[in-house]
């Protein structure tokens, strides 16, 4: 690709980055409303308030502190359809037993039901294979989009069976009368319980495909599954692999480059408030615990939804090769040349 075409397809991803992140501020205009109705003043009080209750340095120092590991969960699994390229796809759901850490917010995180279940759909093709948990982004989870934004003909094909994930409060999880999902949203607790409830329910996932066979379990996530992986990889040695694409670094970032916190020096108190708040299920909180040869960033030099920035900024952290490809969040002209990079990490392991 040379340089003027790789300069328009840039101008042209960004284009359709914006439009779409717009879409989806108006979407949570009232929830945004509410926060952005607060003093500088009050923030700071909030923010402060949170950092204390979910900012004792142990719950960084010992992961299980703030992410204990879950019970055995009984993972109940349908089959849904036969696989046109040979195998099946299977349902799975299991109860999702998180417990919020913050008393102040129990409550109002457990009332919403279709929560507290946690679901994903599993391409398997025989057995004994290696398994892959893919995890999707903000929005994401429905099933008939998770389809066509993985290639999971291509991975089963290399020899992978593939389990595709649902974050709290997105696909069947989601609130029955639609609407932005609290998770990640304007109160940084529900933020913090979100992860914590994520990474329990991929625990259980993982342990679910061992005990089914899978010699190895890895993970890639797109945008907020990017910052997911991520995390994993800093509280998971036991993963073969994790492969962030266009991921999510920061919360204080993203609200940041969205205008959310302002202008000048209140901003600047803010984001550094805002990322304190949110520091206890940060991926850039621990370091990571796969070798460097075992991980891949994949950045996009178009992206205006999660910046480059924000890829390169987890790759420093992690210690891992980072990718820069052309193409935007939504506009994936990078999605060929970053999944044939993860294929040949995957083959340079012997993991595939």
């Amino acid at each position: 690709m040379n340089a003027v075409t790789r300069h328009l397809l840039h101008k042209a991803s960004a284009g359709v980055d914006r439009a779409v992140v717009a879409a989806i501020e108006l979407r949570n205009r009232s929830v945004r409303a509410q926060a952005e109705a607060m003093s500088h003043e009050e923030r700071m009080e909030r923010l402060a308030a949170i950092r204390d209750a979910y900012g004792a340095p142990g719950l960084v120092r010992d992961p299980d502190a703030f992410f204990p590991r879950p019970p055995a969960a009984t993972v109940r699994s349908k089959h849904v359809r036969p696989l046109t390229w040979g195998g099946e796809c299977l349902q799975l759901e299991w109860p999702s037993a998180s417990e919020p850490f913050d008393a102040g917010v129990r409550e109002r995180y457990v009332a919403h039901a279709p929560n507290r279940t946690a679901h994903a759909r599993l391409y398997v093709k025989g057995a004994a294979r290696p398994a892959v948990i893919v995890v999707h982004g903000y929005l994401g989870g429905q099933w008939a989009i998770e389809e066509r934004a993985w290639p999971i003909e291509w991975m089963q094909k290399r020899g992978l069976d593939v389990a595709v994930a649902v974050l709290p409060f997105h696909g069947l999880r989601g609130r029955p009368e639609g609407g932005a999902p609290p998770f990640p949203g304007a109160d940084p607790r529900f933020t913090n319980e979100g992860f914590r409830q994520a990474v329990a329910d991929l625990r259980v996932l993982a342990a679910h495909l061992r005990a089914r066979g899978a010699p190895s379990v890895g993970i890639m996530g797109m945008s907020l599954g990017g910052y997911t992986t991520s995390l994993l990889a800093t509280l998971e040695a036991d993963l073969s692999f994790a492969a962030p694409l266009i991921p999510l670094a920061s919360l204080a970032d993203f609200a940041r480059d969205q205008g959310r916190l302002g202008a000048g020096p209140k901003a600047i108190e803010q984001h550094a408030a805002l990322e304190a708040a949110n520091f206890v299920v940060s991926p850039l909180a621990r370091p990571a615990l796969l070798p460097a040869s075992r991980m891949l960033v994949v950045g996009a030099e178009g992206d205006r939804v999660t910046p480059m920035a924000h890829a390169e900024r987890l790759a420093s952290h992690l210690g891992a090769p980072l990718m820069r490809a052309a193409g935007g969040h939504l506009v994936q002209v990078w999605r060929r040349e970053a999944f044939r990079a993860v294929r040949q990490m995957l083959e340079r392991e012997g993991i595939v």
